[in-house]
């Protein structure tokens, strides 16, 4: 069976530029912290890979720490800070918040006080699109980088959220922008690395990949590619909803990532719809991939207002660049299928 992978908001596909770039950098055997020619060859592939970074993501003037993931940037920008967050927030950031930010029906959510605040730039559950105000403590960038035209110079924050493979890069590897000079508290303390804010020898090959895969990440938004992927995000919708009518789009109404549909079927719960397309060869999911794996309603969705049989029947599908119309045409085919079939036996 050919297998359709419609799963991008939990990781990307490896960019052949970013895999160039990793197999290039295992053949560096220096330590990055040595100060003979080998280490210097090391340290001039981490510092090449955090100008791409910082270039892709506008952040020239910034400080650009590499960490393990996305997840431990959070820990790092947010633990024992007592920033206020939303429930819609991804868990990793949901972990160090008081998650008591007001949100809407569509998932926009209100922050009355930007210094002290977290705020996501993009739900990798629904998709939609914050109105970042200026002064934020910290932007999860992480959905939005790569898919969105965003900088860090502009969005005004003090820190941000990034990840590698996210954007076509390796999992495994991450960052914490910050403007320069910003006082945070190592998590990770030992020799020092990474000015201080994460000690431990760096994953050179990893952030090699990291900076490849961010540089030709802004490329090919600047070139155009996500258009036509929302066209095909759309022309799948309007599939399903031709199929259920009663199917609820989440945050259909609201600006959203042009790669993502969220939609639930009440009654038909969204982990059983995962398992049933994955034997139809289709990869989709019902939340964060963090949580995904978790037998429980969206707290996304039950932030958004929805009840718990719906926010317990959503999927997530999201597409990439590479995905074609002939592909998600087949997935509503096949979801299809798999509804009358569900709505038959629940008659």
């Amino acid at each position: 069976m050919s297998r359709t992978y419609l799963d991008w908001n939990a990781t990307t596909p490896v960019r052949p530029e970013a895999r160039a770039a990793m197999i290039a950098a295992m053949d560096v055997c220096g330590n990055p912290s040595s100060v003979h020619a080998e280490g210097r060859a090391a340290k001039t592939t981490v510092e090449k890979a955090r100008a791409q970074v910082a270039a892709a993501f506008g952040a020239d003037g910034a400080d650009v720490v590499f960490v393990s993931s996305a997840t431990e940037a959070a820990a790092l920008a947010c633990a024992g800070q007592g920033y206020l967050g939303a429930e819609v927030e991804h868990d990793a950031v949901a972990a160090w918040v008081e998650t008591s930010l007001p949100v809407d029906g569509e998932g926009s959510v209100t922050v009355t006080d930007p210094a002290r605040s977290v705020l996501q730039a993009a739900n990798s559950e629904t998709g939609v699109i914050q109105d970042l105000p200026q002064g934020l403590a910290v932007v999860d960038a992480t959905q939005a980088f790569g898919k969105l035209p965003v900088a860090f110079n502009w969005l005004g924050c003090t820190m941000a959220l990034i990840s590698a493979h996210k954007l076509g890069g390796p999992k495994g590897i991450g960052a914490l922008v910050m403007k320069r000079g910003t006082d945070i508290a190592a998590q990770i303390r030992g020799g020092g690395q990474e000015m201080g804010r994460r000690s431990g020898t760096e994953n050179v090959t990893g952030i090699a990949g990291f900076g490849a895969a961010a540089e030709a990440a802004q490329r090919d938004l600047a070139a155009g590619v996500w258009e036509p992927v929302e066209e095909i995000r759309n022309i799948l919708e309007t599939a399903i909803a031709a199929t259920a009518k009663e199917t609820i789009f989440v945050g259909k109404s609201a600006a959203r990532l042009p790669n993502t549909s969220c939609f639930a079927l009440p009654g038909w719960k969204g982990e059983t719809q995962v398992m049933q397309m994955d034997l139809a060869g289709f990869a989709i999911s019902a939340g964060s991939a963090c949580s995904s794996g978790k037998v429980r309603a969206s707290r996304v969705l039950r932030a958004m207002g929805y009840d718990e049989t719906v926010a317990s029947s959503a999927i997530r599908v999201s597409l990439g660049p590479s995905t074609t119309r002939d592909e998600v045409l087949r997935f509503a085919d096949a979801w299809a299928g798999t509804y009358k079939r569900h709505r038959a036996r629940n008659a």
